[in-house]
């Protein structure tokens, strides 16, 4: 028996004893899918159901906050300390995305 057959038994099992209704976001469109592949996209979603944020993704928030320090901070003496915070932010972030895509390939 091939694993698609096996698999089709098995959803047609559940749909019969009724463990497939009222499951959350039924009725509901799909979610938009993510870019990138959808292996990465599954572990990211995995790791976010979990409560687990990876270190990229605390990253990008500290960026976004950041570039609110550095709009209010423009034109005075404290621009520069917030503009180098944030090159080292974006840094750290760029080294996180490229550890990730060497580490899944």
């Amino acid at each position: 028996m091939s694993f698609k057959n096996l698999a089709e038994r098995q959803i047609l099992k559940a749909q019969a004893e009724g463990q497939l209704d009222n499951l959350e976001g039924e009725g509901k469109p799909l979610p938009a899918r993510a870019p990138g592949s959808l292996d990465t996209a599954a572990g990211m979603r995995i790791m976010a159901d979990a409560g687990a944020v990876p270190r990229e993704i605390e990253l990008k928030k500290e960026i976004d906050a950041q570039r609110l320090v550095v709009q209010k901070a423009e034109g005075t003496p404290d621009w520069k300390v917030a503009m180098a915070k944030l090159a080292d932010l974006q840094l750290r972030h760029a080294i996180e995305q490229e550890a990730r895509r060497k580490f899944f390939t």
